[in-house]
């Protein structure tokens, strides 16, 4: 997962623009997004207590494979790190306060995990024994 300094994301470059990014906030059905051609979806996290984006991430990667990146903006804390990686988000802006270095240890402490998520759906004992 990458990780991004609240301090380094801002308004979209023109590059930014030029990829279809799009940024939508929790509220939206991802089923009535039109996703032809976009290759970044940023979903907002107005709180860190609202999940309502760990659901659309997933029903973006699971039910409507979208291949492209998805990134957690907002109220983004290291606690959330691993789940967002295990809902099939790409990156997360951290908010602010947040370190880069210990974000960075806490997505090292867990490799693998035995039930299935977002981008590896089968649970550990199926890859190991198929």
């Amino acid at each position: 997962m990458k990780l991004i300094a609240y301090s380094a994301h801002s308004a979209p470059s023109p590059a930014e623009k030029a990829l279809n990014v799009l940024r939508i906030d929790n509220t939206t059905d991802p089923h009535t997004l039109a996703l032809d051609g976009v290759q970044r979806i940023e979903l907002h996290f107005p709180k860190f207590t609202d999940g309502r984006a760990y659901s659309q991430a997933f029903l973006l990667r699971r039910r409507l494979k979208f291949q492209g990146e998805i990134w957690a903006t907002g109220d983004v804390l290291v606690d959330q790190l691993i789940q967002m990686r295990r809902s099939g988000f790409d990156a997360a802006v951290l908010r602010a306060d947040q370190s880069l270095s210990i974000a960075q240890a806490q997505l090292a402490r867990f490799k693998d995990f035995y039930q299935g998520d977002a981008t590896t759906p089968q649970p550990r004992f199926a890859r190991e024994y198929a």
